[in-house]
């Protein structure tokens, strides 16, 4: 299992270091830009999966239906289909946007100052390593536990429905 977890973060570095290095040499595309750009194509593709397999997942009868009761293929979408494959995809996406969070932290080795970089400025100038980490940690722990637990109220106000 953890080399699975190391290959996926190969692949975000390794799609970093493309965006940066190359297309950002050959396009003139800053750091920032080329940093983002890898994250919002690794994370999209990643999202775009868990979406057509939320909706995949919806009976088809549910759909024949809405187009039984006179509804177009739109309507069906909206009011059929895409209510139930939210709630079946709310927490792989969730679990992606905190992904999303930590792998942020890899932009740092193209030199966009995100909190990893600035932990390592700051150590480099306190020495304090061991309390500029566990603050480190500390915050991405708040910020992935905040969004943990907006995903958690969000399912439950769905979950009233059923």
């Amino acid at each position: 299992m953890r080399h699975i977890f190391a290959s996926i973060y190969n692949q975000v570095l390794v799609q970093i270091f493309i965006f940066y290095f190359f297309l950002g040499t050959v396009l003139d595309i800053g750091r920032v830009v080329s940093g983002i750009s890898a994250l919002a194509i690794f994370a999209g593709a990643y999202v775009a999966e868990i979406i057509r397999a939320g909706i995949q997942s919806i009976s088809k009868g549910q759909a024949e239906a809405a187009r039984s009761l006179g509804m177009s293929s739109t309507q069906t979408m909206i009011y059929i289909v895409l209510p139930q494959a939210f709630k079946r995809v709310l927490p792989p996406l969730a679990g992606q946007f905190i992904s999303l969070i930590k792998d942020s932290s890899l932009v740092s080795v193209i030199a966009i100052t995100d909190l990893t970089k600035s932990g390592r400025e700051v150590i480099t100038s306190t020495f304090a390593t061991f309390e500029i980490w566990f603050t480190v940690a500390l915050l991405y722990f708040l910020l992935t536990s905040v969004l943990s637990q907006l995903i958690a109220w969000v399912e439950r106000r769905l979950a009233v429905s059923d």
